[in-house]
């Protein structure tokens, strides 16, 4: 049986038909889920995909956090299920509190679009599981409020749960301690401000992006399950 991935669809959406394409690429189904919905269909994975929900007024993820969805994303979440936010995705899981820290502007105040090296820091997660520890994924950015923050006592706290998932190896925007991924201590959610489903095809540069998402569908459970 394929994996099942649901991919969430905000107003301003730009990354959700790159996203559906890699991941039935890797042999998923995938279905499109519009954020003015209440339930989530059956799914094993959900992805909250990069773009400008709401048009990021107020702040990056901030009106999207109240989307009708996001209750049944948070109960999914709250469940084990395995939960991705892909740049803006990113934001609105640390507006809605499933992720700790804030996304605020880069250092020097510039929109980003270029591609990154990234070092993997923790393999024991379902989302980096088909790589190891210190090998270093080549991956693009496009985001311009993609400079992670948060207070010393909750870095520390990650530090401690080694919840940072991935670093920058040369950090673009300001990151604090160079973070680029982190997942909740669950391990079950994650977030990352580059773009793997951007680097899925060697003609694009990069197939390091299938890396995360092979360790997703390998990890979902109607594959964990398969006797």
């Amino acid at each position: 049986m394929n994996p099942r991935v649901g991919v969430v669809v905000f107003p301003g959406s730009n990354c959700d038909l790159d996203a559906q394409k890699a991941f039935r690429d890797l042999g998923a189904d995938v279905v499109s889920v519009w954020h003015d919905e209440e339930t989530l269909p059956e799914v094993d994975v959900v992805v909250l995909p990069g773009g400008f929900a709401h048009g990021d007024y107020l702040r990056t993820g901030a009106i999207a956090r109240f989307s009708p969805i996001m209750d049944a994303v948070r109960s999914f979440a709250d469940a084990g299920g395995l939960l991705i936010g892909i740049c803006n995705g990113f934001q609105i899981l640390c507006e809605a509190g499933l992720l700790p820290g804030a996304l605020r502007k880069n250092a020097g105040l510039k929109f980003l679009c270029k591609w990154v090296d990234l070092r993997v820091e923790n393999a024991s997660t379902p989302f980096t599981n088909a790589a190891s520890p210190g090998d270093v994924l080549r991956i693009p950015i496009n985001h311009f409020e993609g400079n992670w923050y948060a207070e010393p006592d909750v870095l520390d706290e990650l530090k401690a749960n080694d919840q940072i998932v991935l670093r920058y190896v040369d950090n673009p925007n300001g990151s604090l301690d160079d973070v680029a991924g982190i997942c909740n201590p669950e391990r079950n959610v994650f977030g990352l401000m580059p773009h793997p489903e951007r680097a899925c095809e060697a003609l694009l540069g990069s197939t390091d992006g299938a890396v995360i998402l092979r360790s997703i569908l390998a990890s979902s459970p109607s594959l964990v399950s398969a006797p």
